[in-house]
């Protein structure tokens, strides 16, 4: 096995939730971003959180959120890590006192070292696909020739991934882990088991 971390997105369900650790997921997402089909609500947040168990890095995942609707879910569900999707800065992120993840879109014309370097309190730096208006859960992938090969936080690969090139994603990259939502999905915010099963397997082997 191989270091990757793997981490399943977009978690509507305990079910869902269960399955993915037991088929070896690092970490959940649960997306707290009303526009979005895999947004929950606090109180199913509050459910799958407490139903995976003490080890699992429960993830929060935030676009252009207000602070005082970060802390509101911070109050009430037990997350680990956030992860925020839009045009927050170091000092928004950083503010909640937990450690986080924030979102690059790969532009065409991105620098993408530039990108990065102000976000050094980072927990780590997920490079998703870019298009324009939606900040994530595209399904499409971008030039993993992009990915810097020394960045100064750990990266986290997103941005059409699925069982079929997870593996080929990892191996170009070096990169820490990898996230993925829709790749996995039977429709949206619903997984289908057979694919979480098969993208963790390539992920780590």
């Amino acid at each position: 096995m191989n270091s990757s971390r793997v981490k399943i997105c977009g978690i509507t369900q305990v079910a869902d939730a269960e399955h993915a650790l037991a088929c070896g997921a690092d970490a959940i997402g649960l997306v707290f971003y009303e526009p979005s089909k895999r947004a929950v609500s606090i109180a199913r947040a509050r459910e799958i959180a407490y139903a995976v168990g003490p080890l699992v890095t429960v993830t929060g995942l935030f676009v252009n959120a207000s602070a005082e609707t970060v802390y509101q879910v911070l109050r009430e569900v037990p997350l680990q890590l956030l992860q925020f999707h839009g045009g927050e800065t170091p000092e928004f992120c950083e503010q909640f006192e937990r450690p986080y993840l924030k979102a690059i879109r790969m532009r065409p014309d991105l620098d993408v070292v530039a990108a990065m370097q102000p976000y050094t309190q980072a927990a780590g730096l997920l490079l998703d696909a870019y298009q324009k208006g939606v900040p994530g859960g595209t399904g499409a992938t971008f030039d993993w020739q992009r990915v810097p090969a020394n960045p100064p936080r750990p990266v986290v690969l997103a941005g059409g991934l699925s069982p079929a090139n997870v593996a080929e994603a990892i191996a170009a990259t070096g990169c820490y882990g990898v996230d993925v939502s829709g790749g996995v999905e039977a429709s949206p915010g619903i997984k289908d088991p057979t694919k979480v099963a098969e993208f963790i397997s390539n992920a780590k082997h």
